[in-house]
């Protein structure tokens, strides 16, 4: 069955990204995949947490909120009006952390922090995904301003694949993600190494060759998602093209 959008299989959802447009951060985005709308903003400060003060190294960390309003049907409450997040909120925190620090060379930062804010204003489902694309876009923009864009060790992208009526699905909607089989996110590099792979199987087991496929339909998409980046950062004359190079020189 053709899925219900009329993509391919293999097909993306049409992405879109406004650079520059929360002016006040030093790094800021507005990307859209689908229906699902994701700002992210980096701010650079020139220390570092109190217990990384004698590591001699720089750090990255993420915040990720979801708009009252990011649910189509009806307002949610926002989160952490009671000084507590859910444990969601605080595991895509995480990995929206972890996948970015991949793509900066900590070290050579020396005691800054740079801090993601990723706030969902619609919701399609892979807001995840689309917040740890769109933060290294706005990670590579705070970066540049600041004269640091050599501390960049390479590109990050995230999607999000299912299995869905038995066929492997990249870049699932809520409709498709809420009856998957299997859901995935993979976090990859421009070159196809892997940082994360986060997946479920719903209510039964699948076989190693079903995996991999799901696998290599998602490393089949990061050309694309990071040359949407390197795109969106070029018409901000910022090209990542020289600097990446030198990195495999």
């Amino acid at each position: 069955m053709p899925r219900h959008d009329k993509r391919n299989y293999d097909q993306p959802r049409p992405i879109e990204i406004e650079v520059g447009f929360q002016r006040n951060a030093e790094g800021s985005v507005l990307y859209r995949a689908g229906k699902t709308v994701v700002l992210c903003t980096a701010s650079l400060d020139s220390d570092v947490p109190k217990w990384m003060a004698e590591k001699q190294t720089g750090w990255l960390t993420a915040e990720y909120q979801m708009h009252p309003r990011a649910n189509p049907k009806r307002r949610e409450k926002r989160e952490g009006r009671d000084g507590r997040l859910g444990g969601r909120t605080q595991e895509i925190q995480r990995l929206i952390g972890r996948s970015l620090r991949a793509a900066v060379d900590l070290k050579a930062l020396g005691p800054r922090t740079i801090t993601l804010d990723c706030d969902v204003l619609e919701a399609d489902g892979g807001t995840r995904t689309a917040s740890i694309t769109a933060g290294f876009i706005a990670t590579a923009m705070a970066l540049y301003k600041q004269g640091l864009a050599r501390v960049l060790r390479d590109q990050v992208a995230a999607i999000s694949i299912g299995l869905v009526r038995n066929e492997v699905c990249v870049d699932l909607d809520y409709i498709e993600d809420s009856g998957a089989q299997v859901d995935m996110n993979v976090v990859a590099t421009a070159g196809q190494r892997l940082i994360e792979v986060q997946g479920t199987s719903e209510g039964e087991a699948i076989e190693r060759a079903q995996f991999e496929a799901l696998l290599d339909a998602a490393l089949g998409t990061m050309d694309h998602l990071c040359t949407k980046q390197r795109e969106a950062l070029e018409a901000a004359d910022m090209s990542l093209a020289p600097l990446l190079q030198s990195k495999t020189d």
